[in-house]
């Protein structure tokens, strides 16, 4: 008689009951993963923008570890850095000086964005390739602020020099222009908050440890 299979494991349960319990949590994220929309399953365009976040939420710790701790918006063009284009058009100057740390152009762009395309290289980038917007305040000592994300957001109010002001007084969300009126956010600790509803974007503003949230946003024109 074969006794292998119910010899018991480290925590007191038999193997097949491991692998019961394996065989369940297996059962319950394929039905959790069902439930979402399409555009979240794996390998779809959701999840490579998510991925796209993370890894310019890397980037900026990387580069930052090599400039005194300050991310590009906190270090004066002449130290290499992009503070004097904090305003205006120019959001795409943030992630050109991470040219060595982001490695290619691609995970600038939203593969759902049909609006902005692809850059060849970071010499001829600017807004036309960029989809997501830059947190000017972030840094890494405030962990939960907003460092970027999806640029279809908005408070209700026109854009002033690019700036989109976010504060707890005044209703913010997605319009529908990308996600369905959902987005994705990356924090200054490099944490990704995947496919949030304007709900969920108005609790990341309140607990963003700033009362104003300025978010230089990729225009296309002035």
């Amino acid at each position: 008689m074969r006794t292998y299979a119910y010899k018991r494991v480290s925590n007191g349960m038999t193997l097949v009951e491991v692998l019961g319990v394996m065989a369940a949590v297996a059962i319950l994220l394929a039905l959790y993963l069902a439930s979402l929309p399409k555009q979240w399953h794996h390998g779809s365009p959701g999840i490579q923008c998510v991925n796209n976040l993370k890894q310019i939420g890397l980037a900026t710790r990387v580069w930052e570890g090599d400039n005194n701790d300050k991310y590009p918006t906190a270090v004066s063009v002449t130290n290499g850095g992009a503070m004097e284009f904090t305003t205006g058009p120019n959001a795409w100057k943030n992630y050109q000086v991470m040219s060595n740390e982001l490695s290619t152009t691609k995970v600038l762009l939203c593969p759902v964005d049909r609006d902005r395309f692809l850059a060849t290289n970071f010499t001829h980038l600017n807004n036309s390739n960029l989809s997501f917007f830059v947190g000017v305040d972030a840094n890494e000592t405030v962990t939960n602020a907003i460092l970027s994300g999806d640029r279809n957001i908005t408070n209700g109010m026109p854009l002033k020099n690019a700036l989109l002001e976010l504060t707890t007084n005044r209703l913010s969300g997605w319009n529908s222009e990308l996600h369905g009126s959902r987005g994705n956010l990356v924090l200054a600790d490099c944490s990704v908050r995947p496919n949030i509803s304007s709900v969920g974007l108005q609790n990341a503003v309140a607990n963003s440890g700033f009362a104003t949230n300025r978010l230089q946003i990729p225009i296309l024109a002035p």
